[in-house]
């Protein structure tokens, strides 16, 4: 018999996956540029030239990232209804996209905070139904490797954003304005490539509910669902805004241009293994894949906190990234098994419903822990949510042995 070198299989692998998840996975990567793009600097341009605290600066990314999340649930349990996810992508990624040009005129954190709010009411409204159409359209055996790939691609676009930033920055001397006007092109394009790349499976046109999705039908969702739900929840306390990873590198002493760099890192470390790691849950306990994961926003969370000049700093941004590919498309897949096929989209919005209550209160807990007693406390505080999430697995495990 013989036996096919991994690069064969993985190229195979490559194969089996649909153009329209090829296609999804460029949509997100040409939006997550141009939202790094913007996001890359954001923390320092409130800071700086606004004259933002830190609390303001979590209170805008929490409650920002929190209308994504929550905004999910209802666009999710829609698409379930109408049997149809693409115009709901479209329409998600149209805001989006308008949202660009605001950040470039912004004068006050207020008027910021309204241009996160209509880029993250978008976000929340193309998530669940993206998420889900990804599972309509890939085969079940390269499920986790679609996420993973996806995950990927987005997280190219989420390193391309920041280093454009950086060029920009220091070509036209430091013009936040200028360099937030040029966000707008890739996400246009992203809305170009969505309306005629992306092409939605027929079985799923056809599968228009008769009626809306009532309460009683969220019974219908297994205890194993639930418990992805609150596993997730807890982790998302300790993995508040990656705003303060920025705003913990310049204090390190790392110049404003520069600034970037940050998020360049993170998402190179992301974009590198959330394929393999996606891949690699087809063929593992996905429990402990997402263990490994906790483990490792553990240590991150302790060289941030210990991170007295930027170059530490980089070695827990780095971290964070590795414990972002690991999970976010585990999480993802995770959903996408323990949920019935026509309420996968209300599942991923209940999933994203309750992160986002949690992010509501992380990101300004962690902003107003850095302006009362420093930096260090909030990474030490992400670290001990993190244990209670391992915790979570751990009790987990010593319930199946039980049953067992």
């Amino acid at each position: 018999m013989t036996v096919q070198p991994e690069s064969a299989h993985r190229e195979k692998r490559l194969r089996q996956i649909p153009p329209s998840i090829w296609a999804l996975g460029f949509v997100s990567m040409l939006m997550d540029t141009s939202s790094e793009l913007i996001h890359s600097l954001l923390p320092v341009f409130l800071v700086s030239a606004l004259g933002a605290s830190a609390f303001a600066v979590g209170m805008i990314e929490g409650v920002a990232e929190a209308t994504a999340l929550i905004v999910k649930v209802f666009s999710g349990t829609l698409s379930d209804y109408l049997g149809r996810r693409k115009a709901l992508v479209v329409i998600g990624y149209g805001l989006g996209t308008l949202s660009k040009p605001l950040f470039a005129i912004a004068s006050s954190a207020g008027m910021v905070f309204g241009a996160r709010f209509v880029d993250r009411v978008g976000k929340g409204i193309r998530g669940a139904p993206r998420d889900a159409l990804i599972a309509d359209i890939a085969p079940l055996e390269v499920r986790g490797a679609a996420y993973g790939l996806r995950q990927s691609l987005d997280t190219v676009g989420a390193f391309t954003g920041p280093l454009l930033a950086i060029a920009l920055m220091l070509l036209w001397s430091n013009d936040f304005r200028a360099v937030f006007w040029v966000a707008v092109i890739p996400g246009f394009l992203a809305l170009l490539l969505l309306l005629f790349g992306v092409r939605e499976p027929e079985r799923q046109v056809s599968a228009r509910r008769e009626r809306p999705i009532h309460w009683r039908e969220l019974d219908r969702l297994s205890g194993a669902y639930w418990w992805v739900v609150v596993v997730g929840a807890t982790a998302n306390l300790a993995r508040f805004s990656e705003a303060f990873l920025v705003l913990r590198a310049q204090q390190g002493g790392l110049p404003l241009a520069w600034v970037p760099l940050v998020l360049v890192a993170m998402n190179v470390v992301y974009a590198l293994s959330a394929y393999p790691f996606g891949r690699l849950s087809d063929n593992v306990s996905r429990k402990n894949l997402l263990a490994l994961g906790l483990a490792v926003l553990v240590g991150a969370d302790l060289v941030l906190a210990c991170g007295e000049t930027w170059g530490v700093a980089f070695l827990g941004v780095a971290l964070w990234g590795l414990h972002l590919g690991i999970t976010q498309g585990l999480l993802a897949t995770m959903i996408a098994e323990t949920a019935p096929d026509d309420l996968r989209g209300t599942a991923f919005g209940f999933f994203n419903l309750c992160s986002g209550l949690v992010l509501l209160a992380a990101s300004p807990l962690a902003g107003l822990l850095w302006d009362r007693f420093g930096p260090s406390s909030t990474f030490h505080v992400g670290g001990f949510f993190c244990v209670l999430a391992l915790a979570l697995i751990a009790l987990e495990r010593l319930r199946a042995r039980a049953r067992g």
